[in-house]
């Protein structure tokens, strides 16, 4: 049976030119960086090249780029970073319903530590407005961390409002750009921010590496102790080999930003098209105007997420129904209570559909009509 996999928001494939240049560093190249003899001084060279790729595809300086081990070491390096950097001046941080558990966790031990967390709502289509931060905002604000592009909805924050609203203020603004980074046109001067956290295995490279951008400047507190790596701010011989797929991946992603954007509408346009022609009964979640375009939210009345999803599974469309770092949970979404309600049906019937490398149209349309049969057979209708 052929298999479509519609889960790249969770993770995606690793691109081919990704691979090759991985197992080429990996096979010629084996000293540590923070080395002065030559093996050292080759792999330092080749890091330096891939972090100046990192930095330039945001229009930061190469100096501004750490290096972690992922999106969500870079969020919590972020916000306990600033927090202990600040905290002198201020134990108010804002934030928003529908963060990425890596940013909802981080806050929540914050508080446990004393400090005060407002956690702004969203309408509906799960988005904030600038006039809640406005309203939010203290004297004691030292922090406002509010994502870019949510994960489970797709929906679009307007950041470089936020931005522009925060110039004035003390607080350190850091935005979740995981799920936007590659897909989105990411320029951290016009957004204003001050800290932007990123993932690699999210635009085809390699799991286990990303990082936060840091401006110049910006008050941080190490959170990893044991060498001066990344002028101290990470201690931890960094990863080349997974590095150098890091770059290789951003190259890619910069390149083809604006077909990818261009083909993943179409996607979801061939997706909803095939409902619609099966008749089948459904609603889309998130911003109909601000969202990202590779992820498509679809609430189908009648169904229930975990046998969906089951079924989907057994006839090869790999979906899925939020966020992968809560997978197995039986909570529901905190996303979807924030747009809707503790007791709405959205949180019992939504399937996230997210498109990516491999896909081509005729297997959205396929894993749509197998999608749509499901539904039919599961509401008998």
């Amino acid at each position: 049976m052929q298999t479509f996999y519609l889960d790249h928001a969770a993770t995606s494939p690793v691109h081919p030119e990704v691979i090759n240049s991985m197992t080429e560093v990996m096979a010629r190249v084996y000293g540590n960086p923070s080395s002065i003899h030559a093996a050292g001084r080759s792999a330092r060279k080749i890091l330096d090249e891939a972090r100046s790729i990192l930095a330039q595809s945001i229009g930061a300086k190469d100096t501004e780029i750490i290096l972690t081990s992922g999106g969500t070491e870079a969020d919590n390096t972020a916000i306990f970073g600033v927090a202990q950097a600040l905290k002198s001046k201020g134990k108010h941080i804002i934030t928003t319903s529908v963060e990425h558990h890596a940013v909802l966790h981080a806050c929540e031990q914050l508080e446990k530590a004393g400090f005060e967390v407002t956690y702004l709502p969203v309408n509906e289509n799960g988005r904030i407005s600038v006039e809640s931060v406005k309203n939010a905002l203290r004297a004691d604000t030292i922090l406002v961390t509010i994502m870019y592009g949510n994960n489970e909805v797709g929906t679009i924050q307007p950041i470089k409002e936020i931005g522009e609203l925060l110039k004035d203020h003390q607080a350190i603004f850091h935005t979740d750009a995981v799920q936007a980074y590659g897909l989105e046109k990411i320029d951290i001067n016009e957004l204003h921010v001050d800290l932007l956290s990123v993932s690699s295995h999210k635009i085809n490279g390699p799991k286990g590496i990303g990082f936060l951008y840091q401006r110049e400047k910006t008050p941080l507190v190490a959170t990893f102790y044991g060498g001066s790596q990344e002028r101290k701010r990470r201690a931890g011989t960094e990863n080349v080999h997974a590095a150098v797929g890091f770059a290789k991946a951003v190259e890619i992603s910069q390149r083809e930003m604006e077909k990818r954007q261009e083909t993943y509408l179409q996607f979801r346009t061939i997706f909803l098209n095939v409902l619609n022609r099966e008749q089948i009964t459904y609603k889309v979640n998130g911003d109909h105007e601000y969202f990202l375009k590779h992820i498509l939210n679809i609430s189908f009345p009648g169904m229930d997420v975990e046998s969906f999803l089951v079924n989907l599974d057994m006839d090869g469309v790999y979906a899925s129904s939020g966020s992968a770092c809560t997978a197995g949970s039986i909570d529901p979404s905190h996303v979807l209570v924030a747009m809707f309600g503790k007791g709405a049906s959205e949180l019992r019937n939504s399937i996230r559909f997210s498109f990516g490398l491999g896909l081509t149209k005729e297997d959205v349309e396929i894993a749509a009509e197998r999608t749509a049969k499901i539904v039919k057979r599961m509401t008998n209708s």
